[in-house]
């Protein structure tokens, strides 16, 4: 018998986050409202976490690429965390390099206590360097600062008191409070590339890139090894559709799960919200099914 993990399911959350030629119509004039149904419906069904992204001003030149809705994760997880119960609520991802990391510690820390420990920090080092400008943070050593950055967020979360001395950041002598109740708040890295899996794996507890296909993550994880416990979030190489190809989204759970991941990001057809949250319930029994021990 294994003893590897079975695959949990996530929700990469539609609305707040609209990437151009990828979101449905409906999500437009969507808002919070249909936000917390979803959040509620995937809290119920057993989904591990859901997610919201981090840009503070994109700029218009870019939202053709990148979009430019993204609410903030802050405020977004805050009403989320009152409306749900058990799912867990991660970052993906936050840009190290706009925030001093007690302030992350801060306010993500009382997110912590105020979700009843169900923050997962993801974060990234970021790749936009007219935002970086806007917020007048470093761009060209953005990298290092990043890890240095992940080395003050784990010296300072879950500590009322922190301390650390590091390249970029240095405290001491202060209190925090509150702080984060989890003894240990998962820190996940995103990325594109084989580098932020091996900055996830030296200084944070999971990885969770983008644009990486089930093929390519797998190349890279095999060339590594990973902590005991270490999470790997990957999405299918396109949207599943449970209720109408159940089959199809069977086998792209089983790609997921032979690449490496532990929790399959799940991209989801849909057309309204209803469709969404069938599709949610779908995909929730036909994982319960896949992933029951068959006699």
């Amino acid at each position: 018998m294994s003893g590897k993990p079975a695959l949990r399911l996530s929700v990469p959350t539609p609305v707040v986050t609209m990437l151009p030629g990828a979101h449905a119509r409906w999500e437009e004039s969507a808002g919070i409202e249909e936000v917390a149904r979803i959040a509620q419906a995937a809290d119920w069904l057993g989904y591990h976490h859901l997610t919201c992204s981090e840009h503070v001003g994109v700029p218009a030149a870019e939202a053709v690429r990148r979009g430019a809705r993204y609410f903030d994760p802050l405020a977004t997880f805050g009403y989320l965390a009152a409306r749900t119960e058990r799912i867990r609520l991660a970052t993906n991802v936050l840009v190290l390099g706009y925030h001093h990391p007690l302030e992350i510690a801060k306010r993500y820390g009382t997110l912590d206590v105020v979700s009843g420990g169900r923050v997962i920090l993801g974060v990234g080092v970021g790749t936009l360097r007219d935002e970086f400008d806007l917020l007048d943070a470093p761009f060209e050593d953005r990298g290092a600062r990043a890890d240095d950055a992940l080395r003050a967020l784990r010296a300072s979360l879950s500590q009322a008191e922190p301390a650390y001395r590091g390249e970029y950041y240095s405290f001491g002598g202060l209190v925090v409070d509150p702080c984060a109740v989890q003894d240990r708040l998962p820190l996940w890295v995103g990325g594109r590339t084989l580098r932020s899996l091996r900055r996830a794996i030296a200084l944070a507890d999971g990885w969770s890139p983008f644009g990486v296909t089930p093929a390519q993550a797998r190349g890279w994880i095999q060339r590594e090894e990973l902590p005991a416990g270490f999470e790997i979030v990957l999405g299918p190489g396109r949207p599943l559709d449970p209720i109408a190809d159940p089959d199809a989204a069977a086998e792209e759970l089983a790609e997921l799960a032979a690449a490496g991941a532990t929790i399959a990001s799940a991209r989801l057809v849909h057309h309204s919200l209803q469709h969404y949250l069938d599709q949610l319930e779908a995909l929730a029994a036909l994982h319960a099914d896949i992933s029951s021990p068959k006699t």
